[in-house]
């Protein structure tokens, strides 16, 4: 009892030193790597001494005790002390780990004492991991690994002779067994060849090294540094330096990396990729710090690949996008990656390699005896890389500056593109090139001019910088951005791919309409048959020709040709879904049906980033232009009712009757306010308000050409106020003149002839040209325009009636046959485009 009071009743004379001695043991006894002493334990009190305190005691000495105390518990518990009175033993970290493996090295021998193979096997990998993070941790192997492993090799060896000469065999699962750690044992002698040879021909010196090795790894007691104490407002002296530290990573792993241990722990890496709980983060810093010491081309591209592949990997999320900043560094490592293969041409990377290698092994073309192939994709991260960049614009708020920044790096982007489409010519990888013109393609095909001049410009540098033989198709070479096009596109049809045919020809029709050649735009896309089939392509081949469509119907518009421009933009506004068919809106479901999360999420991934938007408002505002100047003079033309029914442009007509059945009309406010009540004054034969109500609209300023616009649309107006107003008094008059005409409409007289000679040719109004004595009677004869009028009996309108009747039931069928046999309305004749 003397004893335990002892332990806790202290004079106050004796407090601070026992503080002091207590607080350097706990303090030597949490050092984990550190090798500490045996150290006596103090007697354990029991009972309620252990929770009384004396007044003499301080806190230090209190909370000393205390954490003392729990120590003792500790070691207890973990069976590393002996008795009360007994020595406690506290191992470092490192030990442990060496233990861990001295046990699995017994489990390994007693397995073998009894045959078991199976867990022999077991163990034996359990092994490898354990000396696996021996090495990740940069500390020795311990010598009974290469003892295992030579014995297993002998054990093994006598397994397999003793099953051979014996009369009964071994069961199928421990033949197995045997037969796989046979592999991996001999595996591990080639990974081991170094030690094992020195282990056989001398184990004392082998032995030696390891606990040369194991010295070498013990701290060593820095003598105290002396502190200059600061003056107030100075910064302590010494406190900026890193005082020998060492940075280390997760769990305390030190990046202590050399050149010639790259390969190997890149080899770590590989295989702790995919991995569950793996930390992306902590390899894409390892990568980096083997990239700083990588020294030979191998080593350099290896490392390279493997940090592109890393920084990838870095997001799981499907719908989230890389951060910027990371993204950039993936285009800085990918231009580095292409620079260092043009600069050895000599090491090759390809997708396929037949030739097997060690990873884990430097290689040279010496070596080889030729070009050294290495397993990776430059296209495929070249792939993912525009992925990325597209992905990010698609989740940026295009209204905000950060959108325009992220837009900025477009140019790098196209760079690097052009820099690995010349290296693939170079290596003569005829899919990479193809894959590589398409991307390329695609980032030029929907530009301007000045756009395309500014990427090609920052691209030229960069390409005179790898110094290859090998030449691309170039702005300064094709002299134009059209001459440019039509080389990268010509390079795609000569492919084998008909996926990148087919968008390089979308794309082609595309540049042509946006440079106002619609003949020829018109003539690929009808050429190309693409109508017929485009329906089978994938979603993003679709948007596209639907893209290239609206794109054609406005270069129909902006040259004058409504009929045309009509014909293009009435399939896709019919649907009124304009912004899904071009990927710039999602559909909204009607009638209480949602979207699954899967589908919205597709739906959100297709979506095209905004400065690829082609302006839906502009759009409307061509087609329901030209639905009224082809629209307005057809209602005057017809007759009966029953034939008014009958529609050319069902949307333009839905919005037109609306329009009619409003009791009070306000001043125009919107576009389609503004066609509207132009429609309704072209019908009363007011072509000046319509042309002011039209020109009047903002939104033809978004129009390159927006002078010569205005100035068609004028003139087309002028003329279809003529032919609405002949189709609807034709039946009031017996003679027109047409310099009254022409005065009326502002149109010179020839073109007035022109246009009622226009009529009577395609039947459209029954009268005929002649001169007819002036009203002055002078002598003088005018040009004038004699109607005819023609009264169908019964028997011709009921015929006319059943002709119309056919022909809509002919259509029907035309249309259901093209359905079922998977083809398009407009594929035979081209429909109104080819007139």
């Amino acid at each position: 009892m003397a004893s335990v009071n002892s332990r806790f009743f202290k004079s106050a004379g004796d407090s601070d030193t026992e503080t002091e001695s207590d607080e350097e043991s706990l303090m030597s006894s949490d050092e984990e790597e550190e090798e500490v002493p045996q150290q006596v334990a103090k007697p354990k009190a029991t009972g309620m001494a252990r929770f009384l305190r004396t007044a003499s005691g301080s806190d230090t000495s209190s909370s000393s005790e205390t954490e003392e105390e729990s120590t003792d518990d500790e070691a207890e518990e973990k069976g590393e002390s002996s008795d009360e009175e007994g020595v406690t033993i506290v191992k470092s970290a490192r030990e442990k780990r060496v233990e861990e493996i001295e046990a699995c090295g017994k489990s390994i021998d007693n397995a073998l004492k009894v045959g078991d193979w199976n867990s022999v096997g077991n163990e034996f990998d359990k092994l490898g991991r354990l000396v696996e993070r021996q090495r990740n941790l940069q500390e020795p192997v311990p010598t009974l690994y290469v003892k295992q492993i030579v014995n297993l090799d002998k054990s093994i060896t006598a397994a397999a002779a003793k099953d051979k000469d014996a009369k009964k065999k071994m069961n199928a699962a421990a033949s197995r067994a045997l037969a796989s750690l046979k592999q991996k044992v001999k595996r591990s002698l080639k990974d081991n060849e170094e030690d094992v040879t020195t282990f056989n021909t001398d184990p004392d010196k082998f032995e030696s090294k390891y606990q040369e090795a194991v010295a070498a790894l013990a701290p060593v007691a820095k003598p105290p540094k002396a502190v200059k104490i600061a003056a107030p407002g100075e910064q302590p002296e010494g406190e900026d330096e890193n005082d020998g530290f060492t940075q280390v990573g997760k769990a305390g792993k030190q990046y202590n990396f050399t050149a010639a241990t790259v390969l190997k722990n890149l080899a770590a890496v590989h295989e702790s990729r995919g991995r569950k709980n793996t930390d992306r983060a902590e390899n894409i810093t390892i990568l980096q710090k083997l990239l700083e010491v990588a020294e030979t081309p191998y080593s350099r591209i290896s490392v390279l690949l493997a940090l592109i592949a890393a920084r990838f990997d870095y997001n799981t999320a499907v719908s989230a996008y890389m951060p910027v900043d990371m993204w950039i560094s993936t285009q800085k490592n990918l231009d580095e990656l292409i620079s260092v293969v043009s600069a050895n041409p000599d090491y090759i990377v390809q997708e396929v390699v037949t030739v097997e290698y060690d990873p884990s092994e430097d290689r040279t073309p010496q070596t080889e005896n030729g070009p050294v192939l290495i397993r990776g994709s430059i296209i495929s991260s070249l792939d993912r890389l525009d992925e990325e960049f597209t992905k990010s614009l698609q989740n940026i708020d295009p209204h905000g500056t950060e959108y325009v920044d992220r837009l900025k790096h477009s140019m790098g982007l196209y760079k690097t593109i052009c820099c690995a489409q010349l290296y693939f010519v170079s290596k003569g990888q005829g899919d990479a090139v193809a894959r590589a013109i398409m991307r390329r393609v695609e980032h030029i095909y929907s530009k301007p001019d000045a756009v395309v001049q500014a990427l090609e410009s920052g691209a030229e540098p960069a390409l005179a910088n790898l110094k290859l033989s090998a030449t691309i198709p170039t702005l300064a070479s094709c002299e134009s951005s059209k001459n440019l096009i039509h080389t990268l596109c010509v390079k795609l049809y000569n492919t084998d791919n008909s996926f990148l045919r087919t968008r390089a020809i979308l794309c082609h029709i595309y540049h042509h309409a946006l440079h106002n050649e619609f003949y020829t735009a018109r003539d690929m896309l009808f050429m190309s048959r693409l109508g017929d089939s485009i329906h089978n392509a994938d979603v993003g081949t679709q948007v596209l020709y639907n893209r290239a469509v609206v794109q054609l119907g406005l270069c129909a518009f902006r040259t004058g040709l409504i009929k045309e421009a009509h014909s293009a933009l009435h399939d896709v506004f019919a649907t009124q879904r304009v912004k899904e068919l071009l990927a710039q809106g999602m559909h909204q479901p009607k009638y209480g049906s949602t979207m699954s999360p899967e589908q919205e999420r597709a739906e959100r991934a297709r979506q095209l980033p905004f400065h690829l938007h082609v302006n839906t408002e502009l759009l409307e505002a061509a087609f329901l232009v030209s639905s009224m100047l082809v629209e307005i003079p057809l209602l005057a033309s017809i007759d009966n009712e029953e034939a008014k029914r009958k529609a050319v442009s069902k949307p333009f007509r839905r919005l037109l009757d609306f329009a009619d059945r409003q009791v009070f009309t306000g001043p125009p406010e919107s576009t389609r306010d503004h066609i509207m009540q132009a429609s309704k004054a072209l019908q009363d034969g007011q072509w000046e308000k319509t042309r002011d109500l039209i020109l009047s609209i903002k939104i033809w300023s978004l129009m390159p050409e927006e002078k010569q616009v205005k100035e068609m649309l004028g003139r087309r107006i002028q003329e279809e106020g003529l032919r609405t107003y002949l189709f609807t008094n034709s039946a009031f008059y017996t003679t027109l003149s047409i310099p009254l005409l022409a005065a009326t409409f502002s149109l010179p007289p020839k073109t007035v002839t022109s246009i009622i000679s226009r009529m009577i040719w395609s039947d459209e109004l029954s009268a005929s040209l002649d001169y007819a004595p002036s009203a002055s009677g002078e002598g003088e004869k005018l040009p004038v325009v004699i109607f005819h009028r023609v009264e169908l009996t019964r028997l011709q309108q009921l015929a006319q009636t059943l002709a119309d009747k056919v022909n809509t039931m002919v259509e029907n069928n035309e249309k259901a046959l093209d359905a079922k046999l998977g083809g398009s309305g407009g594929g035979k004749d081209g429909g109104a485009w080819a007139e």
